[in-house]
């Protein structure tokens, strides 16, 4: 194992211990399991952009629609959390499927603006089917008890259940990155014309890619209102696909803990100053976006990472040839 390598898992169970003792050092429990909601929504989309090289300007259509259906289901069919969480997955992942079949026809701007048409009209869908509440939302959502056995309603019993499922969703993403499939994906990415000269069918790989991509999301949007106990049309709305293209350029595309630290510097953000400066809020995020853009490209993590590599680099040169 390398240096860096090391220094990276080091880092990731620093951040692991860290999450497992918040309630103890008095972080707010649904703050921080809000954002990882967020976060592992980032994580899904950068599956679809950073490693697979897919612009999508509707993935809120997944998240939305998640959040809806689990709510549904949890609180008019007294569904347990586990099966709502599953259902609002499964619901995405169609949606995904179906989505997905559409626009991988057609590339860059082409495929960004069917992915958001398609995602306006599930916006239009929402609004107007009675079981989502319309312009008032899905509200009074139960947490339930996980299995039939253990209450969510207690904040720490939920916010640990939050956290192993963001965990375990996080090390599945690394998990397919790193196979064969992933590789392809990368492949894809840097150059299709090439991956189709070689023999691979690219366009499945795309829309599985999509497919799983929407079904995480669909994941993050279900625990939100799981957490939250509501689901409302802000989900779906077009504007929260801007926030996690945000998200994901904030902390660098492409990376693993990027997407993370961008929802981080977002959520805390409006968590922070919501209250002080109103609407300004998105001014604010708005200006430090366009200030991370000019200075850093990368996006904060990934400029960081390749900050690192350039001093390896530069070491490696500098040694004495044998």
């Amino acid at each position: 194992m390398t240096q860096a390598a090391k220094l990276t898992r080091i880092t990731y169970l620093a951040l692991l211990a860290l999450a497992l003792l918040a309630p103890a050092i008095g972080l707010y429990p649904v703050f921080v399991m809000k954002l990882l909601c967020f976060a592992l929504f980032a994580c899904a989309f950068n599956l679809l952009l950073g490693f697979t090289g897919l612009l999508s300007f509707g993935h809120a259509a997944f998240f939305g629609s998640a959040a809806y259906v689990t709510g549904w289901f949890i609180k008019a069919q007294n569904w347990t959390p586990e099966l709502g969480l599953l259902a609002g997955m499964v619901a995405a992942g169609l949606i995904g499927l179906v989505v997905g079949a559409v626009a991988i026809r057609r590339q860059g701007i082409y495929f960004a603006m069917i992915t958001l048409a398609i995602a306006q009209m599930v916006f239009f869908v929402c609004l107007q089917v009675p079981f989502t509440g319309g312009e008032d939302g899905l509200q009074g959502v139960p947490r339930g008890r996980l299995l039939g056995l253990i209450s969510l309603e207690s904040d720490t019993n939920m916010y640990y259940f939050v956290v192993a499922v963001f965990v375990l969703c996080f090390l599945a993403i690394s998990r397919i990155v790193h196979s064969p499939f992933g590789q392809v994906l990368k492949m894809i990415r840097e150059n299709e014309p090439r991956a189709i000269s070689l023999g691979y069918q690219v366009d499945r790989y795309k829309l599985l890619a999509f497919v799983l991509s929407a079904a995480l999301a669909g994941l993050a949007g279900s625990l939100k209102t799981l957490v939250m106990g509501f689901a409302t049309l802000s989900d779906v709305h077009w504007t929260m696909s801007g926030e996690v293209i945000l998200m994901t350029l904030l902390g660098g595309v492409g990376t693993f803990f990027g997407p993370v630290f961008g929802a981080g510097i977002v959520i805390s953000l409006q968590n922070l100053l919501a209250d002080k400066v109103g609407s300004w809020v998105t001014v604010i995020i708005g200006a430090i976006f366009v200030i991370c853009v000019l200075a850093f490209r990368k996006g904060v993590v990934g400029e960081l990472q390749a900050f690192r590599e350039r001093r390896q680099a530069a070491a490696k040169a500098a040694r004495p040839q044998a």
